[in-house]
């Protein structure tokens, strides 16, 4: 197609080109409109070639993350990821018990565990914790420099430190289309899925996304959606509940099975530049059971 369209603007500008030539113009002038005339066309021609290739910008006035998240509301999410020495998991999960949940519980801190858990399939020895605070950076300021004053939380970090080999974070957003984590009831197992998508596709992402949800929904699976806003960047994140691996195996299937979803996994997969799944356990203190 691309190639007889070429053709007819080859054979247009030839003609145009050749019915120049026979204007009845002499000597220098005649030169000079063929000049400007061959000038002319190979403009055009350059046009039309950067027109096929170059992909124009729709120029925005807002932030991506202003359309992609619940306006309304000004949540803003924390994950951690803390890799244990493998002969200190336990105590690191009793210390945890004892301290993270009197701060969720305590109004004093404007924030809440969503959840935490032990990776049980994927990088091994890992603790995952995702933290809510409402009223965005103003309260994760708040609570950062409150937990500063409490000794508790000191002795707990310290005593912490000496289990970890390693540890990073990352601040997320949560999509629009997506429900906001609430506590269920166990006994689940929890698949985190996080795609590094190419920078400058993350709109392109929630357009689709936010069609592929409905899909997604019929046995409650879905528990939530962000994307990162410190950290690594243009990372998404997706959080999903089963009952255990036979039930993912099942619920994923049958996915496939309605019209659409076929679809959005071929115009999403080539947004994705890497990819990564963890299956996850709860812990006691974790409000998603």
């Amino acid at each position: 197609m691309a190639t007889g369209v070429l053709h007819r603007v080859s054979s247009g500008l030839a003609r145009a080109k050749s019915r120049a030539q026979f204007i009845p113009l002499k000597g220098h002038f005649s030169c000079v409109f063929r000049g400007l005339a061959t000038s002319c066309n190979r403009k055009r021609e350059d046009s039309w070639f950067k027109s096929l290739f170059v992909r124009k910008v729709d120029p925005r006035k807002d932030a991506h993350s202003n359309l992609l998240t619940k306006n309304e509301e000004s949540n803003l999410y924390k994950i951690q990821f803390h890799n244990v020495k493998p002969e200190c998991l336990d105590a690191y999960n009793k210390l945890c018990e004892e301290v993270l949940p009197s701060i969720h519980a305590d109004k004093y801190y404007p924030c809440e565990l969503v959840g935490t858990w032990n990776t049980w399939y994927g990088e091994q020895d890992q603790a995952v914790h995702l933290w809510r605070y409402r009223g965005g950076y103003p309260a994760l300021t708040e609570v950062t420099n409150k937990l500063k004053q409490n000794q508790d939380f000191t002795v707990y970090r310290k005593e912490r430190g000496k289990m970890l080999m390693s540890r990073r974070n990352q601040l997320l957003l949560e999509f629009s289309f997506w429900n906001e984590p609430v506590p269920r009831e166990g006994p689940n197992i929890y698949e985190l899925r996080s795609y590094q998508l190419r920078p400058g596709t993350m709109i392109e992402w929630g357009n689709y996304w936010a069609r592929a949800i409905g899909y997604r929904q019929h046995n409650r699976e879905a528990v939530g959606g962000f994307f990162s806003q410190i950290g690594n960047l243009y990372m998404v994140h997706h959080l999903w509940a089963y009952k255990d691996l036979q039930s993912r195996e099942d619920t994923r299937n049958g996915a496939w099975q309605q019209e659409g979803w076929d679809e959005v996994v071929y115009y999403t997969v080539p947004l994705i530049q890497h990819m990564d799944s963890r299956i996850m356990i709860p812990t006691k203190a974790s409000p998603l059971q």
